[in-house]
């Protein structure tokens, strides 16, 4: 199959650093290609891919200095892809919403995975006005705001099997990795390494829109038993995962997917985690983690942590959480696609 993978600009594919959506459009090509299927991948120019790439921006735009408009590169890839749109059997848009307009006056179907929060004012009338336009949610939970838009299916995040090491055996402290923002609440993260005496490694970027927020936290970092690394790349994030008792994912919010949940159970790591968005999707409660309601819950889940099997954990994401099963859902959705057009023509 003849693919078109048009990814956000905003990191390279894959990131070097925290990022989850070109991260997935990442891990999506290249098992696609493993596959056979002939992929081409619209992303930053420093991408590395084994799909064929066409730049369409020097670099990410979130590590360019000369910090350039965001939207732009956006259009012009937008464009350049549908110029080429009869070349493939499908186009696969990471972009939420702004390549529909091209997408309803194009012949070559595009099916678009939507992987932020839904729950916004103004969507429903979009979504209403393109009620044509296929998509698909990263958890079931994440559609629920959006019930009358075109849903051609949920997949869940999938990332290489061999990306991270199982480790079957443990340091002691707890880990957060993320971003520093109000609603990864890494203050509770801290608050549970306080209450249950666990050291607390924090692997974690700063957005400039989130610098503010960082500066109300920043006083709980001195705690002698919280450590704060920043961001990490994969290799880094391999051993901090691998080596912690348990991850700690704290949201307060309708988390769409949680990408970093899947990146420790592939370790073998538990992830203790609040009962919002997709984490009672992604987590088996007692089984390859806990998911809670209050700090007195993760408190509990942290105690309980030897009561979970690491190899347990590992052996859930390889069953549900691979790249090559992600690829396999995201084909089934293409060729229903592609046999729709047909019929239609």
């Amino acid at each position: 199959m003849r693919i078109l993978q048009l990814s956000p600009l905003y990191e390279r594919v894959p990131p070097r650093g925290y990022g989850g959506t070109e991260r997935v459009v990442a891990y999506l090509s290249d098992a696609l290609v493993r596959m056979g299927h002939d992929v081409v991948l619209f992303a930053t120019a420093d991408s590395q891919t084994e799909a064929t790439l066409v730049p369409c921006a020097p670099r990410a735009l979130r590590s360019d200095p000369s910090r350039p408009d965001e939207l732009a590169p956006h259009l012009l890839s937008i464009e350049r892809a549908y110029q080429r749109a009869e070349d493939f059997d499908v186009i696969h848009s990471h972009l939420d919403h702004l390549p529909f307009p091209l997408a309803r006056r194009c012949a070559t179907p595009t099916v678009t995975t939507l992987h932020g929060r839904l729950d916004l004012p103004h969507l429903a009338l979009l979504f209403d006005e393109y009620a044509e336009q296929p998509v698909v949610s990263i958890s079931h939970s994440q559609r629920r705001p959006l019930p009358r838009a075109n849903w051609a299916g949920t997949v869940y995040h999938g990332i290489p099997e061999d990306l991270y090491d199982y480790r079957p055996n443990p340091g002691g402290y707890l880990a957060f990795v993320g971003r520093i923002a109000a609603e990864k609440r890494v203050d509770r993260a801290v608050e549970i390494a306080v209450r249950t005496g666990r050291p607390l490694r924090i692997a974690a970027k700063v957005d400039p829109s989130d610098e503010a927020y960082f500066e109300t936290v920043r006083p709980l970092f001195r705690h002698p038993l919280v450590d704060y690394v920043g961001e990490l790349d994969d290799a880094g994030k391999n051993d901090f995962l691998g080596g912690a008792a348990a991850l700690l994912f704290p949201i307060d919010w309708p988390e769409p997917f949680g990408l970093i949940m899947i990146e420790a159970l592939a370790c073998g790591t538990p992830v203790v985690a609040w009962s919002h968005g997709s984490v009672t999707e992604v987590l088996t409660h007692g089984r390859t983690g806990f998911v809670c309601d209050d700090i007195a819950d993760a408190v509990g889940a942290v105690e309980a942590l030897g009561h979970i099997d690491r190899g347990r954990c590992r052996a859930d994401f390889e069953q549900r959480f691979t790249a090559a099963r992600m690829a396999r859902d995201y084909l089934a959705i293409y060729e229903r696609l592609r046999a729709a057009r047909k019929d239609v023509a």
